[in-house]
């Protein structure tokens, strides 16, 4: 089962992950894998070439779970996984919550169904099928996020 989340290395969500990490380090002897696909998509939150991104997850924050190049996960030059997460699952848990907070810093939102900020979460079960998307401003260690990673693993 993954869970794959687009990272930022300089957004205010940025500590999530610790909290990703920690997601990884409990679940992942059930099952559970956590992929980071870091993305410039942002306000320009994550302008570091890979290895600077990938030293700055395992200095910062022992991150341990796989970090990917960096991709694209809006636009024209949104990632092929990217287009394909989002038709399967075009809305997010927590979406309007997270639009509202993001209206309140004067930020226009991405538009839906599209990937609305850095941090967004797309589950997907151990059968290739996308089960669950969860916005931004959904903490790893919220208990919605935590009970459908447990109702997958169960699965």
């Amino acid at each position: 089962m993954l869970l794959l989340v687009n990272v930022a290395s300089r957004c205010g969500l940025t500590p999530q992950y610790e909290g990703l990490e920690q997601l990884y380090r409990d679940k992942q002897a059930d099952g559970l894998e956590v992929l980071g696909f870091p993305a410039n998509d942002f306000k320009g939150q994550e302008p570091g070439s890979d290895a600077e991104i990938q030293q700055f997850c395992q200095l910062t924050y022992d991150v341990n779970f796989p970090m990917f190049s960096k991709i694209e996960v809006t636009g024209a030059g949104t990632h092929p996984l990217y287009r394909a997460l989002i038709a399967a699952q075009p809305e997010a848990v927590g979406d309007a919550a997270m639009r509202e907070q993001l209206a309140g810093f004067g930020i226009e939102p991405n538009p839906a169904p599209g990937v609305l900020w850095n941090f967004e979460k797309f589950l997907v079960g151990r059968n290739g099928e996308v089960i669950g998307r969860f916005a931004p401003g959904i903490a790893p260690d919220d208990a919605a996020l935590r009970a459908a990673i447990d109702a997958a693993l169960g699965a």
